[in-house]
């Protein structure tokens, strides 16, 4: 039976086949990835939170039962994006505890009992966690929408991964916690790493003072990074030029010789070939390899084929051809999330802020954005559909920072009428800067062991999501709250 059309992408448009070797292997690999993600965060947590940890480390346990639990009951099929999604989800789960725990901690050397500080802690911390985990859902459903069939799992797992976090986090933990908070033995605030003074006052130095050096040295890195997209551009993967991809694996052979049968039978000399793995032998020589071809030609694909088996031995793991409609679409999907998630997230943080911290939001967004896109265009990394997916991923992530310093400037307002604003924004940083750090670098955790442990499949999506995420902490702190 012929599959049916599509109303975004046609069914024409697209022909890959991927073996159950290549499957097996980067399942594997991306296994291996969430198994050491997990393992890092737990350590992570125990910790920084020592018994607030282990409730969290509870709490991740309930979240997978639950994730689990959803897959088995909607029936989802997990694709190589979708774990990389599920992956992620690990950082989604833990930042609303950190979030939460951070604000109990600090409740508790306010002088209040632990019972009450895990109330307090909970109702207060609730609404930042809603509206970040609400703007990371927008991302996530904008990606859904309008993202090709393999982008779509690692949306679908981000959004459920998101929603039962949420759940989790403020339902789950709470009322482990809240039943926990009738014992005595739990009353001591060594228990959740909370007595003595709060460490790290390195941190609070006068942020607003410096805000022209923070906003500089942005524009700087801004501009490098634009004038390299202007003047070298992007390499744009098939996806997005159409053509063919071919990997294959062979006995120990030279870059040079493979380029060599390429150009004899091709006629692209410069087609982009890579060797994948490590090198053997010689520096130019490896056991796997991967071409890139500018053409969309069976005929000549086949031939291709031919010529690597018979003269290197070679075995395709895998093929990919693209024609330049289905990557005239999904350029034009791609504007389309990007301008339809600023939108949505502009339009949620007006209603739940003001416009006036929206405007702040969205050029921090923009930093984050062309600074990632600008380290691809500098590194000359291949930009695919995972990039598309990574990026977007990136604005909902460098808005979850934002809203923790902004939900706190909204608290101080009103408790400090007389100061100046510069002062109630240093003063908020002062407040949740270890918490938008801890969120940070618990999410760059699995993140990291997806970029190492994950596989040449899932290594650049990593990649744009390290930087991209760290470049969002930098702005949520230097950007968006001097703005």
């Amino acid at each position: 039976r012929r599959p049916p059309r599509s109303t975004l992408f046609p069914y024409t448009t697209l022909f890959r086949s991927i073996s159950a070797t290549l499957g097996k292997d980067s399942l594997r690999q991306a296994m291996i990835a969430a198994i050491v993600g997990l393992a890092l965060v737990v350590v992570f947590l125990l910790a920084l939170y020592r018994f607030l940890g282990l409730v969290a480390v509870m709490g991740l346990g309930i979240y997978a039962v639950f994730l689990y639990g959803v897959i088995l009951l909607f029936n989802v099929t997990l694709s190589l994006p979708g774990f990389a999604g599920m992956i992620l989800t690990i950082g989604v789960a833990a930042d609303a505890n950190v979030v939460v725990f951070e604000r109990i901690k600090e409740e508790s050397r306010a002088g209040k009992s632990v019972k009450a500080a895990v109330a307090t802690g909970y109702e207060r911390g609730f609404h930042t966690i809603l509206d970040a985990n609400v703007v990371t859902a927008i991302t996530a459903a904008v990606l859904f929408l309008v993202a090709t069939a393999g982008v779509k799992g690692f949306a679908l797992m981000l959004l459920l991964g998101t929603g039962i976090s949420l759940i989790t986090a403020v339902g789950g933990t709470r009322a482990m916690l809240g039943l926990l908070s009738n014992f005595r033995w739990f009353s001591n605030p060594s228990f959740m790493g909370a007595h003595g003074a709060q460490r790290g006052r390195w941190l609070q130095i006068d942020f607003m003072k410096k805000r022209f050096l923070w906003l500089g040295i942005s524009g700087l890195v801004v501009l490098i990074s634009a004038s390299s997209l202007g003047l070298k551009g992007l390499n744009l993967g098939i996806d997005f030029k159409g053509g063919t991809q071919i990997a294959f694996t062979a006995p120990p052979t030279s870059l040079a010789k493979v380029r060599t049968i390429v150009g004899n039978v091709t006629g692209e000399s410069s087609a982009p070939i890579q060797g994948t793995g490590k090198t053997v032998g010689g520096s130019e020589s490896y056991k796997g390899f991967q071409i890139r071809l500018r053409t969309f030609d069976r005929t000549v694909e086949t031939n291709l084929r031919n010529q690597l088996e018979s003269k290197l031995g070679a075995k395709v793991t895998s093929e990919e051809n693209v024609s330049g409609s289905f990557s005239t679409d999904v350029r034009n999907s791609a504007i389309k999330a990007l301008i339809v998630s600023f939108l949505l997230i502009m339009a949620y943080i007006s209603l739940r802020f003001d416009f006036k911290f929206a405007v702040p939001v969205i050029v921090a967004v923009l930093h984050d954005i062309v600074i990632t896109v600008g380290v691809y265009s500098l590194t000359g990394r291949e930009v695919t559909t995972s990039t598309v997916a990574a990026v977007l991923t990136v604005l909902g992530y460098s808005v979850y920072d934002t809203i923790i310093i902004f939900d706190r400037i909204r608290e101080n307002v009103p408790l400090m009428r007389t100061a100046p604003f510069a002062r109630i924004a240093n003063v908020s940083i002062w407040e949740t800067i270890r918490r938008s750090l801890a969120t940070t670098f618990i999410t760059l955790l699995p993140v990291g062991a997806l970029f190492f442990a994950g596989g040449a499949t899932l290594k650049d999506f990593a990649f744009a999501l390290l930087i991209g995420i760290t470049a969002g902490a930098y702005s949520s702190i230097f950007v968006a709250a001097p703005l």
